[in-house]
């Protein structure tokens, strides 16, 4: 079963302050990272943001239909994309993730995906201790029709519309043994986040 890869990037960082798909992250930056661990385990992976301001990474970008609208939006653009070039293939999956997480592992993404293309459900995420992580799910490409629906009744929190879909939960008995230091799904939201997670790379390297 095909599974496309997308990584969510073109967010307004306003407590960042810049882009922070674009930071360095060790030898690479943050966008580059993440685009190679989606690479690594989907069939084919694309940014999910201006070509603009992101063609240099050299991975196909799709631009976001309602830019400044959240995320929400985004996925939708994604599954819409997938369905235009996987003509009759609704039970294709899609791995999305965020530009914001460093931490993530191409273990625990290729777990995710495992268990999504053996499920009957319209998304799989996992849930930790801060609640669903909407933002590493894989969504079926026949949900975007649902999705669509909700968003243009104004819905834009991820969470909320999840509710009109069927769902897996993957909760810490699934994830936990991919995470042992409590990072998996951490973010980087703030400057001082982005200065955390590099001293945790550090330290790691020391």
């Amino acid at each position: 079963m095909s599974v496309d890869g997308y990584v969510l990037a073109g967010g307004g960082s306003t407590r960042f302050g810049r882009d922070k798909a674009l930071v360095p992250f060790g030898k690479e930056t943050l966008l580059v990272r993440l685009c190679s661990l989606v690479a690594g385990v989907t069939d084919a992976a694309a940014i999910l943001g201006s070509s603009e301001k992101y063609g240099a990474v050299g991975v196909p970008c799709i631009a976001d239909q309602w830019p400044g609208e959240g995320p929400l939006g985004g996925i939708v653009t994604a599954l819409e994309a997938t369905g235009a070039t996987r003509s009759g293939r609704e039970s294709s999956w899609n791995l999305i993730v965020g530009c914001d997480m460093p931490f993530l592992t191409a273990d625990w993404l290729a777990y995710l995906i495992e268990r999504a293309t053996g499920s009957g459900a319209e998304v799989v995420v996992p849930k930790s201790d801060y609640g669903l992580e909407p933002l590493c799910a894989c969504w079926r490409t026949s949900a975007r029709a649902e999705l669509q629906s909700v968003f243009d009744r104004g819905v834009r929190k991820i969470t909320e519309a999840i509710k009109h879909l069927s769902v897996e939960i993957l909760d810490e008995t699934h994830w936990k043994r991919f995470d042992s230091a409590d990072r998996l799904f951490w973010n980087m939201n703030t400057l001082a986040d982005y200065d955390e997670a590099k001293q945790i790379v550090e330290k790691g390297r020391a």
